[in-house]
């Protein structure tokens, strides 16, 4: 069976791996449509991202909805129904687990990963067998290539809580990435009066107004395009930081109020902040990783149209071309999100 196995930088190959029949309390899962992630372009561009190294092959892969194979007696499915995967499989007894933070999982299995030794292959593949609990059936309605933005609008959703966005409150977002973009939609779904998107690129800003930002930036063509946010202190009360920059993350702590908080969704390396500005100001930082819930509260928004992630999609492309599906998915002035079809 065709699985998208990274071997390397830039040693991305399709594979035949076999998925084994489910146990009693496993399913078969066949793989519909998967979206390529931030982190999938990380294995394959650099072998890895900060401290986490590619070791050995591993099947890539987390963003994926299909439809049940084969059940185990005692799973709950039954073949034929369609499905988004949790890519998170926490032990659920660890002292993170029994708190309700799964995501903190001390024994954390999480699809397309090299964190853990051997690593834990993902989904991209035409069939992944999988413990019951990680799967979420599909309401009526929902298709498969929606599901697949359940795992990036969990993540969007999770930076939303982490910040405590409510009815009112102003927003910034810096880098309209698709976790940015999907960010920008959690906080409009949480209710949030007013959002700023900021970005150096004008195809995610322009796309960004569309998803309902209130207004964008442009900082290439603006360099100090924040500077009237910065009056009075600051104006947000919140700000997530979707990019990863360094530069990005010091530039929000001048445009947040006092006591306000931002919320690190990017993944970058170490980096120097205006320390004195965010102790003065009495900013919080908080960092913003996975998610735990809000998988399966990203199923259900996806299915009653709260949320719409389509304008998102670019391009879905079979699996067999899976290093073409790459290259676009990494070229940012041409494609958001691109997703293979298996």
């Amino acid at each position: 069976m065709t699985a998208i196995v990274i071997h390397g930088a830039g040693d991305l190959r399709i594979e035949d791996r076999p998925a084994p029949p489910p146990g009693p309390d496993e399913v078969r899962v066949r793989i519909s449509r998967g979206g390529i992630c931030g982190s999938d372009l990380h294995y394959m561009r650099r072998g890895g991202f900060g401290p986490v190294r590619l070791a050995e092959p591993m099947v890539l892969g987390h963003e994926v909805a299909g439809e049940v194979q084969d059940a185990g007696a005692a799973s709950g499915f039954v073949p034929g129904e369609a499905v988004a995967i949790d890519p998170s499989l926490p032990c659920g007894t660890c002292r993170f687990c029994t708190a309700g933070v799964t995501q903190h999982c001390t024994d954390m299995r999480f699809f397309g990963s090299a964190m853990r030794r051997p690593h834990i292959h993902g989904a991209f593949r035409a069939a992944i067998t999988v413990p019951a609990r990680q799967l979420v059936r599909l309401p009526a309605g929902l298709t498969v290539e929606r599901a697949a933005f359940a795992e990036p609008l969990a993540v969007g959703l999770h930076a939303a809580t982490r910040a405590a966005i409510g009815p009112g409150m102003r927003v910034i977002i810096a880098g309209m990435g698709p976790i940015g973009l999907l960010a920008l939609l959690a906080a409009r779904h949480r209710g949030a009066a007013e959002i700023v998107a900021c970005d150096v690129l004008g195809g995610p800003l322009a796309l960004a107004a569309r998803l309902g930002a209130t207004e964008t930036v442009d900082l290439a063509r603006e360099k100090d395009g924040l500077a009237r946010f910065a009056e009075g202190k600051g104006w947000f009360d919140v700000a997530i930081e979707a990019s990863g920059a360094a530069s990005s993350l010091a530039g929000l702590i001048g445009v947040v109020r006092p006591q306000g908080r931002i919320v690190q969704l990017g993944l970058g390396g170490d980096m120097t902040l205006p320390l004195m500005a965010l102790v003065s100001k009495e900013i919080e930082l908080a960092g913003a990783f996975r998610f735990g819930p809000e998988f399966a509260e990203a199923v259900a928004l996806l299915a009653s149209g709260a949320i719409d992630p389509d304008p998102l999609l670019s391009a879905v492309l079979p699996a067999e071309r899976a290093v073409e599906a790459f290259a676009l998915a990494a070229d940012k002035a041409r494609a958001v999100k691109v997703q293979l079809a298996f």
